[in-house]
């Protein structure tokens, strides 16, 4: 059985700002929040390319395995735009229909179905695998293990360091609830 610690970045300026993020560093904040992280133990991380997961695995002291497949959701336009900076039209399109994508990037629906193909091939054995990647992936991956529709995604909550863990293998994923103390 698989077990699958999937972690949020630690805070950046985006997240604190409520911004659609770019490919940024942690904030001071986020390097605070790293100091009282318990980290996992685990036997190999593997982390989104993105500058602020590379950061928030790089404080752990551990090497970690760069996996695209854990990118960022694509925000086109909205890299960077603050939520009241997008037209409203747009927002309540996105926010309301997992398979828009008015900002000219990946749907969420997309989205979904990248990290279920991910999640698909993590057939690790009895291998304890930490995974740093962004709340949009970590909320892709609770809907795809609870074989969730789409329009659940916006249920679920996650922010910097939420950890979810995911035991068992392809198609026969359980959740745990995080026991991690910050």
């Amino acid at each position: 059985m698989t077990r699958l610690f999937v972690v949020a970045h630690a805070s950046t300026h985006a997240t604190e700002q409520a911004r659609f993020p770019c490919d940024e560093p942690i904030s001071d904040r986020g390097r605070r929040e790293l100091g009282r992280f318990a980290v996992p133990v685990v036997d190999r991380w593997v982390c989104a390319p993105e500058r602020r997961a590379v950061d928030t695995v790089h404080s752990f002291g551990a090497p970690a395995e760069i996996d695209s497949a854990l990118r960022e959701l694509d925000y086109g336009r909205w890299c960077g735009a603050a939520m009241g900076d997008v037209p409203e039209g747009e927002l309540a399109m996105w926010l309301t229909e997992p398979a828009a994508a008015p900002h000219g990037g990946e749907s969420v629906e997309d989205l979904i179905r990248r990290v279920g193909t991910w999640l698909a091939a993590q057939d690790d054995g009895y291998e304890r695998v930490g995974v740093v990647t962004h709340p949009a992936v970590v909320r892709a991956a609770t809907v795809c293990a609870l074989d969730a529709p789409a329009a659940s995604f916006r249920r679920v909550d996650v922010g910097p360091l939420d950890v979810v863990r995911l035991y068992g293998g392809p198609g026969r994923w359980t959740l745990r609830p995080n026991r991690f103390a910050r």
